[in-house]
């Protein structure tokens, strides 16, 4: 198993949580009402726009949650910091909780909400191609992801859908920190990059890049970000799961029923250092690929994808079983509150 053992990493880990962001909490509400719940998620990213949405819009303290939001800079930042009881839930893609379980913990993580259904990252190359096709890959070098991580292995899920070996026929730097590869691609790194946004998007204004492909449109359906907390914290506090599964649906019934712009307003103060217009361009790139689900009920289809993803990029050996990882209790009720 290729999983970083976890609890060997946790020193490290909550030495760096010292140095992570807290981006909102509560919305500006400090009511003493409201249960204070900290949740570390992946990255800060308009790709996750349904999760600002309910933030900014005060859906968290509706429901009585004084929401600590911190960016974990990687889902086994994020997982690591559950484990050590720094974040009472967890943002980030679901393959970290069966990493988790199949190390043997007791108190393993529970998948209770799945946000959005598709890859959020974008194949970026240094000039325009109009007719892309995978195949151009071929004997180039790409500024891939952290091995293990949903985006580089979504990334080579594509490759092999397309008879392309990873391994054989590209070179993939998967040395480069997490946010760093867009500065690295500027500096002259690669000949393609795959880029989370607002970097493609920052790339393609500076004329330094182009995005030719959307890994979220070429791999179809996959559940790549979700929500979690651990097995223990879940038994205690079955109410404020619900609550924040509730929240999270009504931003999800928000973004389904507004336009690009009318959600790009909404969650412009998430990130002040990028211009309206620019958040509009990207949540619009995002809806038009039905980035975002109806519903948080995570699929046991959904899951059965993912292990089939893991075990094809030689992540998991034995697959772990869904009724222990998966929780929709949570998001069916919420489901049906809509």
């Amino acid at each position: 198993m290729r999983f970083r053992k976890i609890e060997k990493r946790l020193l490290g880990a909550v030495l760096a949580l010292a140095m992570t962001i807290t981006v909102c909490t509560g919305c500006g509400k400090s009511d003493s009402d409201l249960t204070k719940v900290t949740m570390y998620e992946v990255a800060h990213s308009i790709f996750y726009a349904p999760q600002y949405v309910a933030i900014e819009k005060g859906y968290f303290a509706e429901e009585g949650i004084d929401l600590e939001l911190v960016n974990g800079f990687g889902a086994d930042k994020v997982m690591s910091a559950m484990v050590a009881g720094e974040a009472d839930i967890g943002f980030m893609g679901a393959e970290a909780s069966i990493y988790l379980y199949s190390e043997g913990a007791s108190n393993y993580a529970i998948n209770f909400a799945q946000l959005t259904q598709r890859a959020g990252n974008f194949l970026v190359a240094r000039k325009p191609i109009d007719d892309f096709s995978w195949d151009m890959l071929r004997d180039t070098e790409v500024l891939g992801g952290r091995k293990g991580g949903m985006p580089e292995m979504v990334f080579e899920y594509i490759l092999n859908k397309n008879g392309i070996d990873p391994a054989v026929d590209l070179s993939i730097d998967q040395s480069i920190d997490f946010g760093s590869t867009a500065a690295a691609f500027s500096g002259g790194q690669g000949d393609f990059t795959v880029e989370f946004e607002p970097s493609a998007t920052a790339l393609e204004s500076a004329g330094e890049g182009y995005v030719v492909a959307s890994l979220g449109v070429d791999s179809g359906y996959v559940p790549y970000t979700s929500y979690s907390t651990t097995k223990e914290y879940m038994e205690k506090n079955e109410d404020i799961i619900q609550g924040f599964t509730n929240a999270l649906q009504k931003g999800m019934d928000f973004v389904a029923t507004h336009s690009p712009q009318e959600i790009a307003e909404v969650i412009a103060p998430q990130f002040e250092e990028t211009d309206v217009a620019t958040i509009e361009t990207i949540v619009t790139r995002y809806y038009e690929q039905d980035t975002w689900k109806d519903s948080l009920v995570f699929e046991e289809s959904s899951f059965d994808l993912l292990q089939n993803i893991l075990i094809g990029a030689g992540e998991l050996d034995n697959r772990v079983p869904y009724d222990k990882l998966v929780n929709n209790q949570f998001a069916t009720k919420a489901s049906e509150k809509k």
